[in-house]
């Protein structure tokens, strides 16, 4: 696993060039997201039945956990896989599901028993030709515009019970362990797609005169711009760190949620301070920079949000509040 997923981190920063909004997200899913559980879990009938062709590339995967009413809070899911048989039976809807418009196969995160909410969800791999399955809707987004993102409901599925990832009632613990992938590849797509942005407004701002000079003969913006550089220096050194540790078997969790509050939030910091520098062709369509403003705005929104990241730093810092308090 080790070398593999560090791979995967290499891969996902030469990804991050891809001037193409949403190819990488997809292939995230594919790589990192839907796939972790199965090649961990699954039985060796399941791995040739959806994974041998998902690595191929002759089917796509897609991840079902958000619901309309739980995007971070996981454990909130209503969507039930209820056991008659040697069958589930399938109810409920997902949001927010990356290639869900085209995807041949979910990994799908559903309650199969009354237990306590944490140990309650299974994983089970869902065939998406099944009848009840519903793909209402291919959701407009502000950002990431050659991904689909769709909107599924599940009305009476029946599954083969076989295709259950794992054990029965393990399903939060392995997608809590899929997380911490998840997040560190976003943060490693994020890298070269910031380095990228601020070496495009370099040549942008010393090609383009105003009052006779170049603009990046401002001080403001030549000082900013190494400002900026610097911080994703320190990205990607936390970066290495963390997928050091997790490859030596550490548990991570609190440094993955540093990575990915990071990503984000620079990301964020980024694209703003350097589409600025462009003026009003930064407000187009017509260059990079205002594409990756669109989006790389999801990197603190998707795989959980700040405040979830910062939640999580909290109670490992043991400084979160508890609820008798």
């Amino acid at each position: 696993m080790g070398l593999d997923f560090s791979y995967n981190i290499a891969l996902a920063q030469e990804l991050g060039s891809i001037r193409c909004g949403g190819i990488p997200m997809a292939i995230g899913v594919q790589a990192v997201m839907a796939t972790p559980a199965l090649t961990r879990f699954g039985s060796d009938e399941l791995k040739k039945q959806f994974l041998v062709p998902t690595i191929a590339g002759d089917f796509v995967a897609c991840l079902g956990i958000s619901e309309a009413g739980a995007g971070s809070d996981v454990a909130n899911i209503k969507t039930t896989a209820v056991r008659k048989g040697d069958e589930y039976v399938i109810n409920g809807g997902k949001m927010w599901t990356t290639s869900g418009c085209q995807a041949d196969w979910m990994c799908l995160l559903a309650n199969t028993s009354e237990g306590p909410r944490h140990q309650n969800k299974s994983l089970i791999c869902l065939p998406m030709n099944l009848p009840g399955i519903h793909v209402a809707k291919k959701i407009d987004k502000l950002g990431m515009r050659s991904s689909d993102t769709a909107q599924i409901f599940f009305e009476d599925v029946r599954v083969p019970s076989k295709n259950l990832i794992g054990e029965e009632g393990k399903g939060f613990t392995y997608q809590m362990l899929q997380f911490q992938e998840e997040r560190l590849w976003g943060a490693a797509t994020v890298l070269t797609s910031l380095e990228t942005i601020i070496q495009e407004t370099i040549d942008y701002t010393r090609q383009r005169k105003v009052f006779d000079q170049s603009v990046l003969h401002n001080q403001a913006v030549h000082f900013r711009l190494a400002e900026l550089a610097t911080e994703v220096e320190l990205l990607r050194a936390l970066l290495y760190r963390t997928v050091a540790l997790y490859v030596e078997g550490n548990d991570v969790t609190k440094f993955a949620s540093m990575t990915k509050l990071k990503a984000g939030r620079l990301a964020r910091e980024v694209t703003d301070s350097c589409l600025q520098f462009w003026g009003g062709m930064g407000f187009t369509s017509e260059v990079l920079v205002s594409r990756f403003y669109r989006d790389l705005r999801l990197v603190s929104i998707g795989g959980g949000t700040d405040e979830i990241m910062l939640s999580i730093i909290c109670k490992y810092m043991e400084t979160l509040p508890s609820k008798q308090q």
